[in-house]
């Protein structure tokens, strides 16, 4: 079974480094920023969510370990969001890294995340991904997560 260990601020100035450059191309892939500001706007998003980087306020950042080698096989950030209706945690980033995927470390790190999440007396967790990112939207569909919101884009190639 894996385990979620807190990040620490050396894995996670690594983790922040990559993961900026990754959320603004998804943004770009998606049609969603141009090319030319969308590092920028990344970065930006960040710096707001994450002022004091792994001591933020309601984010909880950890490396995915796998229990039996100790291996580092992935990340997993969530924050806890006040919403008018109650309370739920948001999964912002998660990352099974390339050489461990395809072994169940998903699976089980999402299963040790509703473990989190309940701890912390909350009854839901949602998410974001992206369209293009079909083997995400397959694993957390296998997870029990329904879809609750669709966007659709036609490009006309104009």
């Amino acid at each position: 079974m894996v385990q979620l260990l807190p990040m620490t601020a050396s894995d996670f100035h690594i983790y922040l480094r990559n993961a900026v450059d990754e959320y603004a191309q998804d943004h770009v892939k998606a049609g969603n920023w141009h090319p030319s500001e969308a590092l920028q706007r990344s970065e930006k998003e960040f710096q707001e969510l994450l002022p004091d980087g792994v001591a933020s306020k309601d984010q909880y950042l950890f490396s995915i370990v796998d229990g039996i080698t100790g291996m580092k096989v992935g990340i997993l950030w969530f924050a806890v969001r006040n919403k008018a209706s109650h309370p739920d945690a948001f999964v912002y980033d998660f990352e099974i890294y390339e050489e461990f995927r395809r072994q169940g470390y998903g699976t089980q790190a999402f299963a040790t995340l509703e473990e989190r999440v309940q701890e912390l007396g909350l009854d839901s967790i949602s998410l974001h991904v992206f369209g293009h990112n079909q083997p995400a939207i397959a694993l957390y569909q296998a997870a029990g997560y329904e879809i609750t919101n669709l966007h659709m884009t036609k490009k006309l190639g104009i």
